[in-house]
């Protein structure tokens, strides 16, 4: 079980994390938006921080600490951040930002390098779901038998 309050909506793998060590170097504090759906499908886009306006119908999801950024480029962790609307299709599941080679979309600070940003998904625990102030889901074993 998760320590209460602890559970975190979204990280980065070890192939991100030094990604973004090289490209903080190069461009200084960065952030995240999930697209959804435009340009390159549903990616988690990379921006210098002020270069993409978050509004009142964005979620910010959480934040990344990296290992190793430098502490003179970046004074507060990486911020996440995805529409309302789309937060609502995903608010039961944790997210990974994964990369991988190839091209993306040109909107993306890791597009110049023949590398993208992906996401990967697994739905959250019971335990997690809790700890976020969700209802955890029902199993089908524990429904009524009345019920589809």
């Amino acid at each position: 079980m998760t320590k209460p309050g602890t559970t975190a909506r979204v990280a980065v793998t070890p192939e991100a994390a030094e990604l973004l060590r090289a490209l903080t170097a190069r461009h200084g504090p960065l952030m995240f938006h999930q697209s959804g759906g435009c340009c390159d499908g549903s990616s988690p886009m990379c921006y210098p921080v002020g270069m993409f306006r978050t509004g009142p119908g964005d979620v910010l999801l959480g934040t990344i600490d990296v290992p190793e950024l430098d502490p003179v480029e970046v004074t507060a962790p990486i911020e996440v951040y995805m529409s309302r609307a789309q937060f609502e299709y995903w608010k039961y599941s944790h997210l990974l930002i994964d990369v991988v080679d190839g091209r993306g979309s040109g909107f993306s600070v890791e597009s110049p390098l023949n590398r993208r940003f992906l996401t990967r998904s697994r739905l959250f625990t019971d335990s997690e779901l809790i700890d976020l102030g969700l209802t955890p889901r029902v199993q089908s074993a524990d429904r009524p038998q009345n019920q589809p």
